[in-house]
């Protein structure tokens, strides 16, 4: 029942956000019903790696980006990619950590994209071919609004467990 409405809070808040007039060059001044995040988190036991993406929408991302270093950007734009390449994978560190069995693990960056609404982050850790228990640690958006909802996937050998987070909770654990 759960899942359901993860599944169903999602799909309202796309949808809602996709009735935004679209031609709209700064997204951001147009605030939305809901204010999500989504990691998902997965081992893929044939590379050794955990693999990671968190999707959120696009004009938080960028507003958070912008006011944490003082820099007026376009997420969209292809001339501030190189800015963008530098602080996600700095504002996601200190505000994504994984600990897989009691062990700290480091996130690498792989890179972004921006899909209508949406940004991607995408990252791996690497030399993890199997787990019992992650805990994780997400904060992500929390300094941009109290009343962010991140929510967090985790898929180990084809078994996924999801959880919320509400503003200001932060850390999950999972067990496999």
């Amino acid at each position: 029942m759960v899942a359901i409405f993860y599944k169903w809070l999602m799909m309202c808040s796309w949808i809602v956000l996709s009735v935004h007039d679209s031609n709209q060059s700064s997204f951001g001044k147009h605030p939305h019903p809901f204010y999500i995040a989504v990691t998902e988190i997965n081992l893929n036991t044939s590379d050794k790696t955990l693999e990671v993406s968190c999707k959120m929408f696009a004009d938080d991302l960028e507003q958070t980006i912008e006011k944490n270093n003082h820099a007026q950007l376009d997420i969209s734009s292809d001339k501030d990619k190189p800015s963008f390449d530098k602080f996600i994978p700095a504002y996601v560190k200190n505000h994504l950590t994984l600990a897989v069995d009691g062990k700290a693990t480091n996130l690498s960056y792989i890179g972004f994209e921006k899909e209508k609404e949406s940004a991607y982050c995408y990252f791996q850790v690497e030399n993890i071919s199997s787990l019992k228990r992650i805990d994780v640690f997400d904060s992500l958006l929390h300094d941009f609004t109290t009343d962010q909802i991140n929510i967090i996937h985790v898929t180990v050998n084809g078994k996924r467990q999801s959880t919320k987070l509400d503003y200001p909770e932060k850390n999950a654990s999972f067990s496999f």
